[in-house]
């Protein structure tokens, strides 16, 4: 939840401007460590999990939170585990279907896996979620996304970034190098020949696993199909899906020579789609929300976020961004109502700690609010607004260094460009931090 009405910049703009920012004596821009050849080195495998793992709360913002129910998230960890047993890397495999109503599904370095609810909608029968979670595993088991890392930003930048962000006091210059590797992990686009290794992986898998490989197969023409009717997948702006593609994939299944039953659907998979089908509705509130709220129209988005909520009730990101809403409005009671009621649906993510501890922040709660600012920056350690309410609560508190450092933080990660960043300025003028 980036709050992009609020004039931040975006997660992505974020991101990807991050890039032009860092000087570190390690990287002094993101394109000398190409140059010096450091990608020969390996990054360690232990060090592929760690950046991995620490990036999954970013992705899970980016698409929109995790998938509320339980029962989905187990069944796709059934379908995914399945697959795991047939991959040589042993690595702590982890799937999860986000709300996204973007058709798409991605990889981290070491193995989380996650994929939309908006693909699963458009998905058939299991054998091609399969064919999707296998593809997604190629690109983890051909080391992608860590050579894409060792390449793009050097062996030294990588093994320094966990330690640089322990402790109480991360230093500003760690956080933006922590941004810019997130901006490649999110943004990260595979050649064909990437492409080309994932598929013939991914086939390879889901042969194995017992699913019908031709699954693969059935995915691309769904995509294929998109495109041509002027709705291209997300997942296309990331995997290249050229013409030759689906031949080369018939080929491989081909030199498996398939014989016997494979698994081509089942009831567990038509039963999980219509639970889905079932929340679309309230998705699609949601979605209204989030762009009315881009749109600073709040008394819209506020109407939608409600509606979302009503159809259903687990709906936890509308809970949080109508918890938002209603806090600046001063209806603090309320607001309080909407974001407990989404804390206690996922107490795990970033967006319901923020919403919380910014709810009661508003109702001058600021040892309660610390508490759970503290935990949403656990998971996010460079959200620009975090670290301005973190700074707040400790001015209030009478915790003046504390203050001081948070300010600092919120403006050099925002550039200065956040609605409260006069502010912050004005404040640190007052506490001498400047």
């Amino acid at each position: 939840m980036w709050f992009k009405g609020e004039g931040q910049l975006s997660r992505r703009g974020f991101l990807k401007s991050a890039c032009l920012l860092v000087v570190t004596p390690f990287l002094s821009s993101c394109a000398e460590a190409t140059a010096r050849g450091s990608f020969l080195n390996l990054l360690p495998e232990q060090k592929e999990i760690e950046i991995g793992r620490a990036y999954i709360p970013y992705a899970v913002e980016e698409w929109d939170g995790l998938y509320p129910e339980e029962e989905v998230q187990a069944y796709i960890r059934t379908v995914g585990l399945a697959l795991v047993k047939q991959v040589d890397r042993k690595l702590p495999y982890q799937f999860y279907v986000v709300n996204s109503s973007k058709v798409n599904a991605f990889a981290l370095p070491g193995g989380p896996v996650m994929l939309t609810r908006g693909l699963f909608l458009r998905l058939g029968s299991e054998s091609e979620l399969a064919s999707v979670l296998a593809h997604e595993l190629g690109h983890i088991n051909a080391r992608h996304h860590a050579r894409f890392l060792e390449k793009q930003f050097g062996i030294n930048l990588l093994l320094s970034i966990g330690s640089l962000l322990l402790g109480d006091k991360p230093y500003g210059q760690a956080l933006l190098q922590f941004s810019q590797i997130g901006a490649g992990l999110m943004t990260l686009k595979f050649s064909r020949d990437q492409e080309k290794e994932a598929d013939r992986y991914g086939i390879l898998y889901t042969y194995k696993a017992g699913y019908d490989p031709a699954g693969m197969i059935r995915v691309f023409e769904i995509f294929r199909s998109m495109e041509r009717e002027g709705r291209p997948p997300e997942w296309l702006s990331t995997h290249p899906l050229p013409e030759t593609r689906i031949r080369e994939v018939s080929r491989e299944i081909e030199k498996l020579k398939p014989s016997g039953a494979f698994i081509v659907d089942t009831q567990d998979f038509q039963r999980v789609k219509s639970k889905l089908k079932e929340t679309q509705a309230s998705f699609e509130e949601f979605d209204k929300g989030k762009r009315a709220f881009g749109e600073r129209n709040y008394r819209t988005a506020l109407e939608h976020f409600r509606r979302a909520a009503e159809i259903y009730p687990e709906n936890y990101p509308a809970r949080a961004y109508m918890a938002y809403l209603l806090a600046k409005e001063g209806r603090v009671v309320e607001a309080e109502r909407q974001s407990l009621w989404a804390l206690q649906i996922r107490q795990e993510v970033f967006l319901t700690n923020y919403v919380h501890g910014y709810v009661k922040f508003a109702q001058g709660e600021y040892q309660t609010s610390l508490k759970y600012l503290q935990k949403a920056n656990q998971l996010i350690p460079d959200h620009p607004s975090t670290h301005y309410y973190l700074g707040r609560n400790y001015e209030a508190l009478g915790h003046r260094s504390k203050a001081v450092e948070h300010y600092r933080l919120a403006l050099e990660l925002s550039e200065g460009k956040a609605p409260w960043a006069e502010d912050a300025r004005e404040r640190l003028r007052k506490l001498g931090g400047i």
